[in-house]
């Protein structure tokens, strides 16, 4: 629509609707914005305005109201649907068939906002409820709750992406999904050197997941050392993509991977690398995310649309929050503090120590017993809800209905959760466990998603308008996530009172905080390497992730351990599943922090319950409300200051 059209119709509308001149042009605007000559020329613009805007205040509220009920049923279905048909990928459905793939690949919600511009749906929508910049938002303290719905009922139509553009990025996210839910390395085929096996038969590992867990349970065992260099080395032949493909989900040859050798019945033979499929699955999920570019005009990058948009913080203050945790001088004396506590100078895997936990100081085989016998099955678990919910603090009501609300999947990947998007649905929590019974680890991840899938549960159910269900960003469902997994052993009856425990949480949670912080800034920088870049090769991508894992290790790492031009930061699978992610647990662990201070003295079941039901409004206004203050890295940089002092 020209400019003169928008002037015309705008002026008509005010001259029937004097009372709401304010309102009028900022609906026009947002019609004319997406208008297509599909949908009708000036006068059909024109007589849709003047026949779809809204002046009665209550007929207003009705509309609203009817929106938010037909949401859910479009939205929620479109879910279930889509969760359903992509189960065999998913889940322990054996065996896989060709076609689950094209129906995983299947988008239900792709042709919705399509159909909903088509038949006017959307318009109607723009037309009568303004949408507003992160600026405004940000200065939204003084907002009703319903101001906030209508907000966020805007925002469903801030752009109009094709259906074959939005069904195109959900088959390459699936396509990277089974790729790395299928990359896992049989450990008890590494060998040393001395052609010696470090680990157990029957141990197949997940990258980057159950490598990364393995590191971590090795520091409670006297010779740990040489099988966290040996999955240190295993890590960096996934980066560099010089693993050999024999030895991706296979047990047929044995692999040194210090030397990258493989062998078979004891003699060396010649093999194949994987040959750059990591970054082609990368690249992928960018180049799919740049389709979507044109359709954003205010949000035209991935960046964009995930710090203004998804985050609703600005890119630049959000890499300066994470950045002053890793700055903080006290990150140095908590090294040296690991130094000191390991007996050794520290090497890069080191960034996933876990010694300040009391598992660390436990051996993970009764770790690994105590839990399979409790559970042993999938069901077993899911039976198991309502004692591990009252073990959190939620009274038998409560966790009688978050068990109702919560399905337990047998996982095929490490596991994860998946909330619902109708009230009436169920989420779902997806985890591993093996024939003998969960493993430890396993069961430390099911924790995490169980702390996913109560927030879910409540940011849903117990909502007040159904368009603010869910929490600000991702990272607060990581905060609640993270409050679960640290309480693992408060579940299992093991954890001991210790005075300094305190203590050690703070400097568990700060270095944890440094390793996840350093990963998303390097998600961050590959992304803007890739926009750049956009005619990149996967060989092209591959040397970029490397040489910006290097630099951000040397900017960062090099200053606190002392080691340079390590690589391992690129090894999260993240990167290439979940498209710019990384960056929300670095600040789910800064929230988590500023929750488990609050906490302290409060009952868990009340008090989440009660954040929950917040909704998703801006960061730092949740924040205020949930503990009475904003997002802030200070409160965990103190406490690690403070823990240091006391702990040496």
């Amino acid at each position: 629509m020209n400019q003169s059209t928008i002037d015309n119709v705008t002026h008509a509308l005010v001259e029937k609707h004097e009372n709401h001149k304010t309102r009028i042009p900022i609906g026009v605007r947002q019609v004319a914005d997406f208008w297509t000559d599909d949908d009708g020329d000036a006068e059909a613009f024109e007589q849709f305005c003047l026949d779809s805007f809204i002046s009665d205040p209550d007929q207003l509220k009705l509309t609203f109201a009817r929106f938010e009920r037909n949401f859910e049923i479009i939205r929620g279905h479109a879910h279930e649907v889509g969760r359903d048909l992509s189960m065999p990928m998913q889940l322990e459905m054996n065996p896989m068939l060709p076609v689950d793939y094209l129906f995983a690949e299947y988008d239900p919600y792709a042709h919705v906002q399509d159909d909903m511009f088509k038949t006017k749906i959307a318009f109607i929508v723009l037309l009568n409820f303004p949408m507003t910049t992160l600026e405004e938002k940000l200065t939204g303290d003084n907002w009703s709750r319903t101001d906030w719905a209508k907000t966020r009922l805007a925002e469903v139509f801030a752009s109009r992406v094709p259906a074959e553009v939005s069904q195109e990025l959900s088959k390459v996210y699936v396509q990277a999904d089974d790729y790395i839910a299928n990359y896992n390395i049989v450990m008890h085929n590494l060998i040393n050197k001395k052609g010696e096996r470090l680990f157990p038969e029957g141990l197949k590992l997940i990258t980057h997941w159950g490598l990364r867990d393995e590191i971590k349970s090795q520091y409670s065992d006297k010779d740990g050392l040489a099988k966290q260099e040996m999955i240190y080395a295993v890590m960096e032949d996934i980066i560099t993509q010089d693993i050999p493909q024999k030895v991706i989900n296979s047990n047929a040859v044995d692999w040194n991977p210090h030397q990258n050798k493989v062998l078979k019945d004891g003699r060396e033979i010649s093999f194949d690398r994987e040959a750059d499929v990591r970054y082609e699955k990368l690249l992928g999920v960018f180049k799919a995310e740049q389709l979507l570019d044109e359709y954003h005009p205010n949000l035209p990058t991935k960046m964009d649309r995930r710090f203004q948009r998804d985050r609703e913080i600005p890119e630049a203050e959000f890499e300066a929050l994470i950045s002053a945790v890793l700055k903080s001088p006290v990150a140095k004396d908590v090294s040296k503090l690991i130094s000191k506590r390991i007996g050794r100078d520290l090497q890069p895997f080191d960034i996933w120590y876990d010694g300040f936990k009391a598992r660390g100081t436990m051996n993970e085989a009764e770790l690994d017993k105590i839990v399979g016998e409790r559970y042993p099955s999938v069901q077993a678990f899911q039976d198991d809800l309502p004692n591990i919910l009252a073990s959190l603090g939620f009274d038998k009501k409560t966790a009688a209905f978050l068990e109702s609300k919560i399905t337990v999947d047998p996982s095929r990947g490490a596991g994860h959760a998946t909330g619902a998007v109708r009230r009436e649905d169920n989420a779902h929590l997806r985890t591993r466990i093996p024939e003998t019974g969960m493993t430890y680890k396993g069961y430390n991840i099911a924790t995490h998603e169980l702390g996913h899938n109560v927030e879910q549960v409540f940011s849903l159910n117990k909502m007040d308008h159904y368009m603010l269900n869910g929490v600000p960003n991702t990272a607060f469902t990581e905060a609640f996530a993270f409050v679960f997994q640290s309480r693992d052993l408060d579940i299992l009856g093991l954890k001991t009172e210790n005075e300094m425990a305190d203590h050690a949480a703070a400097l568990d949670n700060f270095w944890s905080t440094c390793e996840i912080a350093s990963v998303g800034l390097v998600d961050m920088r590959v992304w803007r390497w890739m926009y750049e870049h956009p005619q990149a090769t996967p060989a092209e991508l591959k040397e970029a992730v490397i040489t910006i894992s290097k630099d951000v290790w040397n900017e960062y790492w090099a200053p606190i351990m002392g080691v340079k031009d390590s690589i391992v930061l690129g090894i999260y699978s993240h990167m290439v599943v979940y498209g710019l992610y990384l960056p929300d647990y670095s600040l789910g662990h800064i929230i988590m922090f500023q929750i488990e201070q609050y906490l302290k003295g409060r009952n868990l079941g009340e008090e989440m319950e009660r954040m929950c039901r917040l909704g998703k409004i801006t960061p730092d206004a949740w924040m205020r409300a949930a503990v009475g203050s904003p997002v802030s890295a200070e409160p965990l940089i103190e406490a690690a200051a403070k823990a240091v002092k006391v702990i040496k």
